[in-house]
């Protein structure tokens, strides 16, 4: 199982930006959360006192992924909740031909005394978004304005 990000310093100026990949899309969704996470706070200060279930479907896998990376930056605004990580299953849905989403969250509310927070991400940007299937896995790129 492999999934990885690195940030990009020379796609957005004013904002930050990061390449996620992985070898299945399960792991690139997996992978593209861990980067939104760290963006807001260092993982290790999180404890992971809650759970938060999210599913979601969507035709293209494109659109999925945008709307699950928006989920974390408002589950953060709307319910105050930073996360340590993420998993989630992401496969098509034979009948429909959809993508299908289940993932959870994993975290606790903010408390700044414990944790160390990073960047306040606003939005998932649609600037220079990208989701491709390249040789045998996936890649997107994600701008987060910040």
């Amino acid at each position: 199982m492999t999934s990885t990000f690195r940030f990009l310093e020379d796609i957005a100026l004013a904002d930050s930006a990061f390449e996620a990949r992985g070898d299945t899309p399960s792991e690139l969704f997996r992978a593209a959360a861990q980067a939104v996470i760290e963006t807001m706070v260092a993982p290790e200060t999180v404890t992971p006192t809650l759970t938060k279930p999210i599913s979601r479907h969507d035709w293209s896998l494109e659109n999925l992924l945008f709307d699950w990376l928006a989920d974390i930056v408002y589950l953060k605004d709307a319910e105050g909740l930073v996360f340590r990580d993420a998993a989630c299953t992401v496969d098509k849905d034979g009948a429909s031909g959809d993508w299908q989403m289940n993932a959870v969250l994993t975290g606790e509310p903010i408390d700044p005394a414990r944790h160390d927070l990073r960047a306040d991400i606003k939005a998932i940007t649609k600037h220079c978004y990208e989701v491709r299937q390249h040789g045998g896995g996936w890649i997107a790129t994600v701008v987060m304005d910040i």
